[in-house]
């Protein structure tokens, strides 16, 4: 079963178990919502009434859009203002529509913790990902510090080593600038 509903003045076609992004709604991930202006509903090929019908969905993550800037310019008047806008969007999973329930990701739900127990606890890297929203969400590098701890120790190690060996071999005086070769031509001789 199918249904169009309208929330934040736009329209998504929803299902059982989609993931939608949808403009910013109140709530934390996990609380549960219901979409009421449902505009269309249908089975298949036919249509269904939609009085006083509802679409539940799980809220996964409160998340930002792209980055907007906004620039404005007045020429030969030295007017200029940048501004930038992120977007507050909300994650949703539709959990049913009606009475109709998503079986699918509650059978995925159940098999993931027991992948997780099977498997060694692992510490935390940083910010935990949002299952599913990759394509809602940009992928942004690790922080500056993340990736200083993810280099090589060893490598650290041997690059004070290095500096010891090369500052005994060098000599006192810093190294005189090489002259650049001239390209001129010597002067033929006019009295020649």
């Amino acid at each position: 079963m199918f249904a169009i509903v309208r929330t934040g003045g736009k329209q998504y076609r929803v299902a059982a178990g989609d993931k939608i992004v949808v403009e910013k709604l109140a709530g934390e991930a996990g609380d549960t919502i219901t979409l009421g202006d449902v505009l269309l509903a249908g089975d298949g090929g036919e249509l269904k009434s939609t009085d006083g019908l509802t679409v539940s969905a799980e809220i996964i993550a409160q998340a930002k859009g792209e980055k907007v800037t906004v620039f404005k310019k007045k020429r030969r008047h030295n007017y200029r203002r940048k501004r930038g806008h992120r977007q507050q969007h909300t994650i949703l999973r539709i959990v049913g529509i009606g009475d109709e329930k998503a079986a699918a990701p509650k059978k995925a739900a159940a098999e993931k913790p027991a992948k997780k127990a099977e498997s060694a606890p692992q510490p935390s890297e940083g910010p935990a990902k949002v299952e599913g929203a990759e394509s809602a969400m940009t992928d942004t590098p690790a922080p500056k510090k993340a990736r200083k701890e993810t280099a090589p120790k060893e490598a650290k190690a041997e690059t004070p080593a290095k500096a010891e060996g090369t500052a005994s071999e060098q000599t006192d005086t810093p190294a005189a600038p090489k002259k650049k070769a001239s390209t001129k031509k010597p002067a033929a001789d006019k009295n020649a």
